[in-house]
């Protein structure tokens, strides 16, 4: 079982939390994190991409010749492809790039990147963002202390002072526990939480 040291918001050590095994102690599976990561980022793509063909382009209803005895090629059309302002050929249209991942793949996922991050020491849980007001000279200065470099940080309900303080940090993540997945917790480096999140992410993998 994990043991990790939770730290207040100046950085010092204020106690620990034992770490659920079956969560943030399972076994890595790099193809469930690649197969997600491709999954998540092929349906980020909008697909909306669009030319128009031969058929598409105005004009071009005229035969531009007659078809014998001009000493040149025989054209049908001035908006064949391999004319100036003609159609594109074999160009891309609008298409939906969306992949399917099954749950227990996802879950299995989402297991193996919390586990990775706490096997690597790239975890830390906080006890509480002190945060009056928004303020990103104060999150600066805590993710220096606690040496967090491209953190993402996940909260549970801290309200918008955090995330407010957080997003203007170069190379700094801030997600709601809800919107948490794979492709953000591999694209940054240290994660960030506090024992409400630990406590959710536990009673939803912990099954």
């Amino acid at each position: 079982m994990p043991v990790i040291k939770i730290v207040d918001f100046n950085g010092q050590d204020t106690g620990e939390i034992a770490l659920s095994d079956v969560v943030f102690g399972a076994p890595l599976h790099v193809p469930a994190m690649h197969q997600v990561v491709v999954a998540h980022l092929a349906n980020c793509r909008q697909g909306t991409h669009s030319v128009k063909t031969r058929g598409e382009v105005s004009g071009g209803g005229k035969k531009p010749w007659k078809q014998k005895h001009t000493g040149r090629a025989r054209q049908g059309s001035s908006r064949s492809p391999i004319w100036l302002h003609g159609g594109v050929a074999h160009g891309p249209k609008p298409r939906d790039y969306h992949q399917k991942v099954n749950k227990k793949v996802r879950r299995l996922a989402m297991l193996s990147a919390l586990s990775m991050k706490v096997r690597e020491d790239l975890f830390t849980v906080v006890k509480e963002f002190q945060l009056e007001k928004p303020s990103t000279k104060a999150m600066k200065t805590f993710m220096e202390t606690i040496n967090a470099q491209n953190p993402l940080v996940v909260y549970c309900a801290e309200g918008d002072n955090l995330v407010r303080s957080v997003r203007n940090i170069p190379g700094a993540r801030i997600l709601n526990v809800a919107s948490i997945n794979v492709y953000d917790l591999l694209n940054s480096k240290t994660l960030v939480v506090t024992p409400e999140v630990v406590a959710h992410l536990e009673e939803v993998y912990a099954i």
